[in-house]
């Protein structure tokens, strides 16, 4: 600097545009201080978890002694190696390609027979609903295990129109049937969204239509199941992860087998087994990952393939 040369000096800042940055500073310390608990537990009990066992998919390791890299091995010996893995696979694909489409036509079926205005509503809503809230748990399982066994309920309403029956968990070719309806008896949480979205269709829409001389086939086909299609997507998205990650009814009702046969041997009844029984955690982490891959790639195309039935209100 030579001698004489002005040296530059910022110009002040405003004093209202100083308290309203140190105001803004304080705000967000503030929020980060509350949010840092919620931050803190997904880095480490979510986050840090799943990476983990990303890098446990890829190494031997069961749990008394150091993980050993194998590379893709576990990856690999799912599919040339391991019949049962595949077995679990096809059994869960089924599972869900049966319960799911059959839940969401109950629901809503359901849905649009107490959108009739019976008397009663909110009592028959709260009855109907109950069954999602514990359709989950271990007690409906072991009841679902007294239902459908052989001296259960079934048979013997069966046993007075003089049919003879067996224990339906107990035969191949009927025990995933008996935990597909399971799951379509906790329709009440699916249910109770479309009962809300038919509740917001203009009944003008319905009035119209009928002066046109619409019946009520074309009025649902044109009118209920278009306005509903933002609902169809979100229940169809939800209740399929579900349903692939359905594991309490399979454990309780083939007690932890998958059988009989390994007819009810869902894919995390599966993993749970080479998990903690067999304790090969690397191979199980792999399973986990590879359900991973393909609930985002279904989830992907369900939103790509979105644009093409599911439509909104404010469209034109």
């Amino acid at each position: 600097m030579t001698a004489g040369t002005a040296t530059p000096v910022a110009p002040p800042v405003p004093a209202p545009v100083a308290a309203r940055t140190s105001r803004r500073t304080h705000e967000a310390i503030a929020a980060y201080g509350f949010l840092s608990p919620w931050i803190a537990g997904m880095l480490l009990l979510t986050v840090g978890p799943m990476v983990y066992s990303l890098y446990l998919s890829f190494t031997r390791y069961n749990l008394m002694t150091p993980a050993q890299w194998v590379g893709f091995d576990n990856y690999v010996r799912m599919f040339t190696a391991d019949p049962r893995y595949l077995a679990s696979v096809s059994v869960t694909l089924r599972y869900v390609a049966i319960s799911v489409p059959l839940l969401l036509v109950v629901s809503l079926l359901v849905a649009m027979l107490l959108n009739k205005g019976m008397t009663f509503l909110a009592g028959y809503r709260a009855a109907f609903y109950l069954p999602s809230l514990i359709a989950s748990s271990v007690a409906i399982a072991v009841l679902w295990r007294q239902v459908f066994g052989q001296d259960g309920i079934v048979n013997e309403v069966l046993a007075l129109v003089g049919i003879e029956g067996g224990s339906w968990i107990g035969n191949p070719r009927t025990a995933l049937s008996t935990l597909v309806v399971l799951h379509v008896w906790s329709f009440g949480s699916t249910m109770i969204i479309f009962l809300a979205g038919l509740r917001q269709v203009p009944k003008e829409y319905y009035e119209a239509a009928a002066v046109d001389g619409a019946g009520a086939v074309r009025r649902f086909v044109h009118i209920t199941l278009p306005m509903l299609t933002p609902l169809i997507f979100f229940n169809l998205l939800l209740s399929t992860v579900n349903a692939f990650q359905a594991f309490t009814p399979a454990y309780v009702i083939s007690g932890g087998e998958g059988g009989p046969l390994d007819s009810t041997l869902f894919y995390t009844l599966y993993l749970y087994q080479r998990g903690f029984a067999n304790l090969e955690m690397g191979y199980a982490s792999a399973m986990a990952w590879m359900l991973v891959v393909v609930l985002a790639l279904f989830t992907a195309g369900l939103f790509a393939s979105a644009r093409f039935w599911v439509h909104y209100g404010d469209e034109r």
